[in-house]
């Protein structure tokens, strides 16, 4: 929980994923597109893989990747992101949190 917590607090947008997992390619590649750089934490590339995905579902995740925190917060996975990003939410979140300028 604490490597979770720390990795949260380093960067405005953070994505746990795993580099085998297409749903976690799928966000990379939105958060690519809207021009933001965020810290991708691949998981499965960690020998603590199995306590950090428990530390996130105890977080709220109801999947462990991809897990999406922005500003320290945790936003949620796949359809949390998707349905955010298609409000026009999402955008919002990532200017508020700094990590996209507005256009």
């Amino acid at each position: 929980m604490d490597k979770v917590k720390r990795l949260v607090a380093e960067r405005s947008v953070v994505i746990f994923s795993k580099s085998s997992c297409c749903l976690s390619y799928a966000v990379n590649i939105l958060f690519g597109e809207l021009g933001v750089n965020p810290l991708v934490y691949e998981i499965d590339q960690d020998p603590d893989c199995r306590e950090i995905e428990k530390a996130l579902m105890r977080l709220g995740c109801n999947a462990p990747v991809p897990a999406v925190f922005i500003g320290g917060k945790l936003v949620g996975s796949t359809n949390e992101i998707m349905s955010h990003h298609l409000s026009g939410d999402l955008t919002k979140m990532l200017v508020q949190n700094h990590a996209l300028n507005k256009y």
